[in-house]
């Protein structure tokens, strides 16, 4: 069985996966760049029986789909994957599996953020090898109100920590069951009362077409102007555009962000060329334990696959 493990950035999936004791009944293959658009993808993979994708870097098209002939299963990193066409791969008896996936290192990333801005690291850090000592002034976080949009693992995770520093936590979205912020010492708000009161503002709720653009022109006008808004979810949540301009026009202070529109970000994107953007390449879920947990259930599902008995399955041939 072809098998086409994609998008794999550091070179390590054969590794951490085990993939070498499966040669003997799948033949691999890795890509470890991206595809330059769906007709370089088609052409490469059209001889494969089986993609492992990882996260959303390589979009699954209804054109890929319906191209690849040979295609029975896809497999994914995680249990959600927007960039995977279900219905078409149901349209074509395609099985969808995934894997599970850690929470820990995209809260812990979070934090990587909110202290790289709180205390200007990546300027404190750029000036000592210019030869500069001391040239910002940071500010603690005990005592400041940090709001959650989306208190689910992650977001619950996160105000762990907030809490831990001494942090005021407050957190909203559309679904929050009052029970759960309660239970985790956090006060459910509305919408505009998170932003309103919040110093920092975190996403952490899922992309659908309800949360597409939920924070955009109107909400970053509610923030302070002294506000930090951190996005490791996905892109989307945000209005870029509306973002750029609120960065742009001091709006708010700063941004850390992880995730955005389009991906890789483009090397002339606005964002690269703001002072008050700290900025990361998708690393929220690049950890070695995340990643051997990716690839090992990749195998067992690439196993079970062949035996006929699927597991991890996220959408079934019928």
């Amino acid at each position: 069985m072809k098998v086409a493990i994609l998008d794999d950035y550091q070179n390590v999936s054969m590794i951490l996966g085990n993939f070498e004791k499966l040669k003997k009944d799948f033949n691999f293959q890795v890509f470890n760049q991206p595809f330059e658009n769906e007709d370089h993808a088609i052409e490469q993979l059209k001889d494969f029986e089986a993609l492992l994708v990882m996260r959303e870097r390589t979009s699954i098209t209804k054109k890929i789909v319906s191209n690849l002939k040979n295609l029975k299963l896809i497999i994914t990193s995680g249990m959600r994957n927007k960039s995977i066409d279900f219905l078409a791969a149901k349209e074509r008896k395609i099985l969808i599996c995934g894997t599970e996936s850690s929470s820990n290192s995209t809260a812990e990333l979070t934090w990587a953020l909110i202290l790289g801005l709180v205390r200007n690291l990546r300027e404190e850090s750029e000036n000592m090898y210019q030869g500069y000592w001391q040239t910002t002034l940071g500010f603690e976080l005990k005592g400041k109100t940090l709001g959650i949009i989306g208190l689910g693992r992650i977001g619950i995770q996160v105000s762990k920590v907030a809490l831990a520093f001494g942090m005021n936590v407050i957190a909203w979205s559309e679904n929050l069951k009052i029970s759960i912020a309660n239970e985790n010492k956090v006060l459910a708000v509305t919408k505009e009362e998170l932003l309103e009161k919040s110093d920092i503002v975190t996403i952490h709720t899922v992309l659908s077409e309800r949360t597409k653009n939920l924070i955009a022109k109107k909400d970053f006008e509610l923030m302070k102007d002294r506000a930090f808004l951190i996005n490791t979810s996905r892109g989307p949540i945000v209005n870029e555009f509306d973002l750029v301009e609120a960065l742009e026009k001091n709006i708010i202070m700063g941004a850390g962000l992880d995730v955005y529109d389009i991906e890789p970000l483009p090397e002339n994107h606005k964002l690269r060329f703001l002072r008050n953007a700290l900025l990361l390449p998708h690393l929220g879920y690049v950890t070695k334990e995340n990643y051997e947990v990716f690839y090992t259930q990749m195998g067992e599902n690439l196993r079970a696959f062949k035996e006929g008995k699927p597991i991890r399955v996220i959408q079934m041939l019928n």
